[in-house]
């Protein structure tokens, strides 16, 4: 049964935008996985090409940041530390080397790919598991990405930490509309890239569908048809409602995983600690979402009981 409160939150307008936006980001982060794999790949070639002692394997096979510092002394660890700095575009930023298992960085490309990461990567294994935030700071920062204009880039990220980020989950029209016209520049950045060219499609359909339900019924959607959501029978309506509360699903498990990462920033901790109490909030007032996110509900009660 298809529960009223998602059929209610689909009524709202500046919901449904939050909802449609951060799908977007689902849509661009598969086209991205190939293509920065592919980059990744390549920048890992040529670094072994031009510095073939790069090759040889960790000095004590035991380095590893300790938090997020690069302490480790072995000689082949650190020339490799150098040259992911040599290629930052920003090097005097954060760099999150606790992602990173520096032994591995002359085996496994996905290792230095994350050194341009945010933080949390330590256990992805590839850019199918990143979600578009690494994917876009990794273009963003390591210089390899020559094709893409990181100006563009930047702006992206903001949309999608401004959407992420969001306290009330809902993105106003005009938002909206800006967020659309930077995703088309970006995604043009990408001509060259067949499976790209299938993700601004899908993403201008998305941006034009109308997710709004008919309450009084409970059972019929509105005019969807992005992504082959056509309906126009009871069956359909329910499989498309679904579809919908699945990626609701994604974008809120992204949101609360994000938040409830810890950090040493306390800023940054602050800043998570108001978020985690209103989206805690926003799950408890909506009874199927605080059913499906009972574990991350009381990890938030155990934080702010600290």
């Amino acid at each position: 049964m298809v529960s009223e409160e998602l059929l209610l939150r689909l009524n709202d307008s500046e919901y449904k935008n939050w909802l449609k936006a951060g799908r977007c980001l689902l849509i661009l982060k598969s086209g991205l996985h190939p293509f920065t794999s592919q980059h990744m790949r390549g920048f890992h070639r040529d670094l072994l090409t031009h510095s073939p002692g790069l090759r040889r394997p960790c000095e004590t096979n035991a380095c590893r940041p300790r938090g997020n510092k690069p302490s480790w002394a072995c000689r082949v660890c650190s020339e490799w530390k150098t040259l992911i700095l040599a290629h930052h575009r920003q090097p005097n930023v954060t760099v999150h080397w606790d992602n990173c298992s520096p032994p591995s960085w002359g085996t496994d490309f996905w290792e230095v790919a994350k050194a341009y990461m945010p933080r949390g990567q330590g256990k992805v294994k590839g850019a199918n598991q990143c979600d578009a935030s690494a994917l876009l700071n990794l273009i963003n920062f390591c210089d390899y990405f020559q094709t893409v204009d990181p100006k563009i880039v930047r702006e992206v990220i903001q949309y999608r930490n401004d959407l992420m980020h969001s306290c009330e989950l809902r993105m106003k029209d005009e938002w909206m509309r800006r967020y659309q016209t930077t995703l088309k520049h970006f995604v043009r950045q990408f001509s060259h890239v067949p499976q790209m060219a299938t993700v601004g499609k899908e993403i201008d359909e998305m941006l034009t569908v109308d997710l709004s339900v008919c309450v009084s019924g409970l059972d019929q959607m509105d005019a969807a048809t992005a992504q082959g959501l056509e309906c126009d029978s009871f069956g359909q309506s329910r499989a498309i409602v679904d579809l919908v509360s699945q990626w609701e699903t994604e974008l809120l498990q992204e949101k609360l995983q994000e938040l409830l990462h810890t950090d040493d920033d306390e800023d940054a901790e602050t800043r998570d600690t108001e978020q985690l109490k209103r989206l805690g909030g926003f799950l408890q007032a909506n009874r199927d979402l605080g059913e499906r996110f009972s574990a991350e509900l009381q990890a938030i009660d155990s934080l702010q009981a600290r």
